[in-house]
């Protein structure tokens, strides 16, 4: 019979190995990368928190929802600021590592600046992350959406050569920058060794499943190989029992004999009538 033991140490020992390499899950709550990354673009995006969002929702590939402030002049001649409605929209791409958000930021970026806005709206961060149409004082201009574009299967350099720019030069990264992705690709590593090390307890446990089963399966295959010995005997003791049966029915009763008839009267014989006397002859009558 198979036993739990082997598994459980190998369980044990693939646990150990885990936390000896170093930390098995990385616990994320507001990186370096994405701190570097919001201080970066918070003037383009108009607030601190506009290039939160940006850069965790391009992270997370989850929703996105900014907001603008302007200055207005009220009835009394004070000057206050109202906030108009927000922004919100999903990224066309999926999850992107930082260095891809500060790629899409910067390509969205040069976008806005070539058209003169420096100071974009949500609306227009929108449409140069997803595409759409942005309407200036020389008139509306489409645009693909560097997402859009990266989501469709171009690359960024592709990207950037098709709307004029060069990617070397719009993406500059500084000492700190790439300080902040040595620590993004670090805090990924330990991600994926963690989703590693969960992987493999998943498929100790897989085989381990697998075990108890083939363990199951062969306790009710000698359960049933012990019921197949056993049912000759059992019906043996049926042809026993039977016999004892028939042994003990009562003899059949015999019939009475057959009572015999007496024997026939015989009929007297026949006694024999007398010859008949011929009559003479008729005399023929001569004389009438």
């Amino acid at each position: 019979m198979v036993t739990k033991k082997p598994v459980k140490a190998l369980i044990t020992m693939s646990i150990l190995m885990a936390f000896a390499g170093g930390p098995v899950f990385a616990v994320e709550t507001v990186s370096k990368p994405a701190t570097t990354l919001a201080s970066t673009y918070s003037s383009f995006a108009g607030s601190d928190a506009n290039a939160s969002a940006l850069v965790n929702g391009l992270r997370t590939g989850k929703s996105i929802t900014l907001t603008s402030a302007s200055g207005t002049t009220g009835t009394t001649g004070t000057t206050g600021t109202t906030t108009t409605a927000p922004t919100t929209f999903t990224p066309a791409t999926s999850k992107l590592g930082y260095g891809n958000v500060k790629i899409a930021l910067s390509l969205a970026q040069a976008e806005l600046t070539k058209l003169g806005i420096t100071n974009p709206t949500p609306a227009q961060l929108q449409t140069a992350l997803n595409g759409g149409t942005i309407t200036t004082a020389t008139g509306t201009t489409p645009l693909p959406g560097v997402l859009q574009m990266r989501s469709d299967g171009q690359g960024w350099g592709a990207i950037a050569k098709s709307r004029g720019f060069n990617l070397g030069e719009v993406v500059s990264v500084s000492k700190t920058d790439k300080s902040a992705y040595a620590s993004e690709r670090k805090a990924d590593a330990d991600a994926d060794k963690g989703k590693s090390v969960a992987k493999a307890e998943k498929t100790i446990a897989g085989r381990q499943e697998a075990v108890e089963r083939q363990a199951k399966v062969e306790r009710l295959d000698k359960i049933e190989r012990s019921e197949k010995v056993q049912r000759p005997e059992k019906i043996e003791r049926l042809e026993k029992a039977e016999r004892s049966e028939r042994a003990e029915r009562p003899e059949r009763v015999a019939r009475p004999e057959r009572v015999e008839r007496p024997e026939r009267v015989e009929r007297p014989e026949r006694v024999e009538r007398p010859e008949r006397v011929e009559r003479p002859e008729r005399v023929e009558q001569s004389k009438r």
